[in-house]
């Protein structure tokens, strides 16, 4: 069983940096690809970025491309979400989850998720 604990979350202002860890614990083949997502009140879960594991190979949404980065640290099993240039709009749940196979934009692929962390972006 995967399990997957997300922190880092807070409140910043607009322009400021933060920086979501994924911590990954029952790693196995059906977790091989890590993505994030968010969840802003009123509205539906939207695809952020996504990683896997073994080729480092990432994909960002291009809402936050040039801003937010998804990046792995193998040993610590660890995915991280760098996100800068905050904006108000950027306020929301973050979501990390996992899945076999290669990544996915869509939150059906993945089976396994964490309980989110809170962002907010204060302006």
């Amino acid at each position: 069983q995967v399990q997957l604990v997300e922190s880092g979350g807070g409140l910043v202002q607009a322009g400021g940096s933060l920086r979501l860890s994924c911590a990954a614990s029952g790693r196995t083949f059906s977790s091989d690809a890590m993505g994030w997502f968010r969840q802003a009140p009123g509205k539906l879960r939207e695809f952020v970025g996504a990683i896997n594991w073994a080729t480092n190979n990432t994909r960002h949404a291009d809402s936050i491309k040039g801003r937010f980065t998804v990046s792995r640290d193998y040993a610590k099993n660890t995915v991280y979400l760098q996100m800068n240039s905050l904006k108000p709009e950027d306020t929301a749940v973050y979501y990390c989850a996992a899945k076999a196979g290669w990544t996915s934009t869509h939150e059906n692929d993945y089976r396994y998720w964490g309980q989110g962390t809170q962002v907010t972006v204060s302006s």
